[in-house]
C-alpha cells in the first residue's frame, strides 16, 4: 500500500511508546473538569509526544508555513475550543448535488478562506449544503479501542425487534496511506467511527485530512495541495515546498487526541438519579447507549474498560427535519451518527457560557435538541414530551450531568 513501507518505522515508534506507568506532567487541572487532560498511566516518552501533539494542536499556521491556498481555519484549536466542540462560527460546510459529489466544482468540503492571491470556494448554485459543527476530540482513543464486534452488537438494520430503531454501521474505504496495523486501516470496507456521519475509520485519516482540508497544510500522508477548481486550479501565494509538515507531526497529533481523557460525570444528585431512570424509560438509551467496553490495549486506561460515551456509534434516520440530503460513505442524507453525550456538563465552560447541540449547532439547549429529534428518535422524543414538567427537568438534569 502507498506509503506503508515509508511510514512503518515512525508508526512503529509511536506504538512502542504506549506502555508504562509514569507521567511527564507535574500538575494537572482538577480531575474530570476539562477536555485537555491526558489519560492516566502514560509513560514519559508517550507523555512527551502527547505534550508535543498538544503544541501541534494549538499551533497557528501562517502563510509562510504553508497554510492554504484555501482553508477554513489556521489551527486545530481554532475549530475545537479547549478540545471540545466548536460553535456555529467554526462550523464546516460539506456539499453535494443530491447524492453526487462535484469535484469539478470543489468540495466535498467548502474552503471559504484563502491566502492573498488565491480565491476561496463558493457554494455552487443548487448544491445541498450540510453544516457540520466541529465535534469534541477528547475520548476518541476510547472510541478507537472499542472492538468492531461490540459496536455491531447494537446494530439492527432491519428492526428485527420492532422497536422502530434500526441503527446501522457506516462501512467506508480507508485511504491507502492508513496502514492495516492501524484501527480502521487496510483493504476492504472498514467500520466508520469518527465524524458526524461516522464516515472516517481511523485517527490517522481524521488528523491528516483536518490538516489538509481545514488548514490547507500538506503532509507526508496527503502531500498535494488542495486547490480551488472554481478558479481553474490556479493557486498563488503558497510557495512553501510540499509536504509542509512531516508524518511525525501528524502522528504526534494523533497521539495527543488518542490519549485525551473525557471529563468525569458530575454529582449524582437525587434529581440526576431520577433523570437517569427516565432516560432509560423514554428509550433514549436505545441509541445513546450508556456504555461500551474496550478490547485489549497496551495502555491500562484503555484496556478492557467500560466507556460511558452514551452513543452506539451507529447511523440512524433522524427524519426530514434534521436531514441534510448529503451522503457520506454509506450514510444517506437522513442519517447521522448518534452523538456521544459525555462532556455535556462542562461544554459552556469552554464556549463563553453558550451551548450548541445537533450536527449543525441549531439547538442551544438540551430541551431544544430533544424536541428536534425525528425519524427513529421520534418515539423517544414523544416519550419526553409526555413527561410532566418536573420529569422533563429531571431527565435534562441527568444529561447535563454527563
Amino acid at each position: 500500500m502507498r506509503n506503508l513501507v515509508r511510514y512503518a518505522a515512525p508508526l512503529a515508534m509511536v506504538w512502542l511508546t504506549l506502555v508504562g506507568c509514569d507521567t511527564l506532567f507535574t500538575e494537572q487541572p482538577p480531575a474530570g473538569e476539562d477536555f485537555e487532560s491526558p489519560l492516566d498511566g502514560l509513560d514519559p516518552e508517550t507523555a512527551r509526544m502527547f505534550a508535543k501533539g498538544d503544541e501541534n494542536f494549538e499551533h497557528v499556521f501562517s502563510v509562510d508555513e504553508g497554510v492554504g491556498p484555501i482553508f477554513n481555519n489556521m489551527s486545530c484549536g481554532g475549530c475545537h475550543p479547549g478540545d471540545g466542540r466548536g460553535t456555529p462560527n467554526e462550523a464546516l460546510v460539506r456539499f453535494s448535488m443530491g447524492t453526487d459529489l462535484v469535484p469539478e466544482l470543489g468540495g466535498p468540503q467548502l474552503q471559504d478562506r484563502a491566502i492573498p492571491g488565491s480565491q476561496p470556494e463558493t457554494l455552487p448554485p443548487g448544491a445541498d449544503r450540510s453544516l457540520r459543527l466541529p465535534p469534541p476530540v477528547f475520548g476518541v482513543g476510547f472510541i478507537e479501542a472499542i472492538p468492531v464486534t461490540t459496536i455491531l452488537a447494537n446494530a439492527d438494520e432491519t428492526d428485527t425487534d420492532l422497536d422502530s430503531i434500526s441503527g446501522r454501521p457506516n462501512w467506508v474505504t480507508a485511504p491507502d496511506f492508513v496502514p492495516p496495523t492501524e484501527v480502521g486501516g487496510g483493504p476492504g470496507l472498514q467500520l466508520g467511527r469518527f465524524g458526524r456521519k461516522a464516515n472516517v475509520s481511523s485517527l490517522i485519516q481524521q488528523v491528516s485530512e483536518a490538516y489538509h482540508q481545514d488548514m490547507g497544510v500538506t503532509s507526508d500522508f496527503l502531500p498535494t495541495e488542495n486547490e480551488n477548481p472554481q478558479a481553474g486550479g490556479v493557486a498563488v501565494g503558497d510557495d512553501v515546498a510540499d509536504p509542509e509538515i512531516p508524518a511525525l507531526t501528524v502522528l504526534e497529533t494523533v497521539v495527543y487526541v488518542r490519549f485525551l481523557s473525557p471529563p468525569a460525570q458530575g454529582e449524582r444528585t437525587d434529581q440526576v438519579k431520577r433523570g437517569e431512570q427516565l432516560f432509560e424509560a423514554a428509550a433514549c438509551a436505545s441509541c445513546h447507549v450508556p456504555s461500551m467496553k474496550t478490547g485489549p490495549h497496551a495502555i491500562a486506561a484503555l484496556n478492557q474498560v467500560d466507556v460511558p460515551l452514551y452513543s452506539d456509534l451507529l447511523l440512524h434516520d433522524m427524519g426530514p427535519g434534521l436531514a441534510d440530503n448529503r451522503p457520506d460513505g454509506s450514510a444517506d442524507g437522513y442519517e447521522w451518527k448518534t452523538a456521544p453525550l459525555w462532556g455535556t456538563r462542562i461544554i459552556e465552560d469552554f464556549l463563553n457560557g453558550q451551548v450548541f447541540f445537533l450536527h449543525d449547532g441549531r439547538a442551544t439547549s438540551i430541551r431544544e435538541a430533544i424536541q428536534m429529534h425525528g425519524g427513529e428518535a421520534q418515539p423517544s422524543r414523544d416519550n419526553f414530551m409526555n413527561l410532566s414538567p418536573q420529569e422533563q427537568d429531571d431527565l435534562i438534569a441527568f444529561i447535563e450531568s454527563l
